[in-house]
Order: structure tokens, then C-alpha cells, then sequence
């Protein structure tokens, strides 16, 4: 028996509020910090994962009416199938956590440290489009730094899975508290969502920003001087 997702949102103790999921179309159900993994979600291989999804992505072209047999399509399923796993989406398996090394702050820097203008592609987990942006970190040490290309690594992993703004603002300043250890982390988020502007509303000149001020960055002079780093 089919269960619509309706059904399913209230099963899980979600309340619509009187609203359908067409009522409430783009706006987010709320799922908590923790992207939303089902029990058992790594007990597949890879290998089987791909196998998996290329046949039934080929089932989607074939119900949409796309010729399997052409030259052009042949592989698209299998293409998918990698892309899904080994890209796009590879920041859902833990295994792929970039490995991270602290170093002694020798040099004695206290003053806040901002990696800028991280170049991030992710995807709407409610439209399965992308959500490109750019992603701006800052720390100040609590005794220890991280390498700069840790950053970047630590925002592709959480980007590179079905995502909402939001939580990956949250997951990125989490991630990089327990790593360094200190509640002085603040990161921002600019970030177009091809679900507002390739599809719906259809606004091409929109953006949205969302931001994580924690520890001294949670007052209004560091927020000047991390905004005038991030804009000079």
C-alpha cells in the first residue's frame, strides 16, 4: 500500500497545522541539526548503492520517455548512479569526514582568522537542484589552528549532500567547535538556490545569507570586523 508523504510527516509526529505539503510547498519542515539518515543507511556498498540507483534512475528516463537505447542516454543511468554516491552526495557517508590535523599556535595569533569566499556546490533536499554559494569561516584560537584547506574540506563535506541552508550554517559552526575546541567560530553563508530561481517563483536575482555568530564573535563589534574582513 502506498503511503503519501503526508501521512508519512504526521506519522512522525510532524503537525501540518492544518496545511497540505502543497500549502507549504518551498518552506522547511524542521528535522533538526543532524541531516535525516534512516536506520541501516550504510549497511549497502557503494558498488551496490550505484547498481541500485542506476536501475532505477533508468526507470525514471524510461517512464518520462527517454529512449534507453540511444548512444546519448546509454550510460546516463550509471553516470547518475556514480555522480550521486562518489560526488555530489558523498558528504552523506561518514567515511568520506575529512581527516583533520591541529597544530600548536606558535605564532601566537589571537586575533580572528577568516577563510573567505569558500566556493560551495550543494543540493535543495526538497527538489534534489543545486544550491550554489560561498561560504566565509572565521576562528579565533583557543591554543590550537587547524590548516586552511581543512576549512574548505569541512564545508565541501557538509555541502555535498541534500541539504537546507541552514542546517549546513549549523553543521559547518558544530563541526568546526569540536575540532578546535572553542565557541569562538562564526560562518556565513551566501548562498542561490536553483529551486527559487530555475523553477517556482523563478526569481534570478535573489540570495539568501544565513549566518553562525558563537562566542566572542556574538557581539556587535566582532560582527563589524568579521563583515569588513569578509568585504574588503
Amino acid at each position: 500500500m502506498k503511503v503519501g508523504t503526508e501521512t508519512l510527516l504526521k506519522s512522525n509526529g510532524y503537525n501540518l497545522k492544518g496545511f497540505s505539503i502543497d500549502d507549504i510547498g518551498d518552506d522547511h519542515i524542521s528535522t533538526g541539526l543532524e541531516t535525516p539518515m534512516k536506520k541501516g543507511a550504510f549497511d549497502m556498498s557503494d558498488t551496490e548503492k550505484k547498481e541500485r540507483i542506476a536501475h532505477l534512475f533508468s526507470e525514471i528516463m524510461d517512464v518520462m520517455g527517454l529512449d534507453l537505447t540511444d548512444d546519448s542516454l546509454r550510460g546516463t543511468p550509471n553516470r547518475v548512479a556514480k555522480m550521486y554516491i562518489e560526488e555530489i552526495f558523498s558528504g552523506l557517508d561518514p567515511k568520506n569526514k575529512p581527516k583533520v590535523a591541529l597544530f600548536d599556535n606558535k605564532y601566537q595569533y589571537n586575533q580572528m582568522l577568516v577563510e573567505k569566499n569558500i566556493t560551495f556546490y550543494s543540493n535543495c533536499e526538497h527538489h534534489f537542484v543545486p544550491i550554489i554559494g560561498k561560504a566565509h569561516v572565521a576562528y579565533i584560537s583557543s591554543g590550537k589552528v587547524i590548516g586552511l584547506s581543512k576549512l574548505n574540506r569541512i564545508v565541501q563535506y557538509f555541502a555535498k549532500r541534500p541539504q537546507v541552508q541552514e542546517r549546513l550554517t549549523n553543521q559547518i559552526a558544530t563541526e568546526l567547535k569540536q575540532i578546535l575546541n572553542t565557541e569562538d567560530v562564526a560562518v556565513i553563508i551566501d548562498a542561490k538556490h536553483l529551486c527559487v530561481s530555475s523553477r517556482g517563483i523563478k526569481d534570478e536575482t535573489s540570495a539568501t545569507v544565513t549566518s553562525y555568530y558563537g562566542g566572542v564573535f556574538n557581539t556587535p563589534d566582532k560582527i563589524v570586523e568579521l563583515q569588513n574582513y569578509i568585504n574588503n
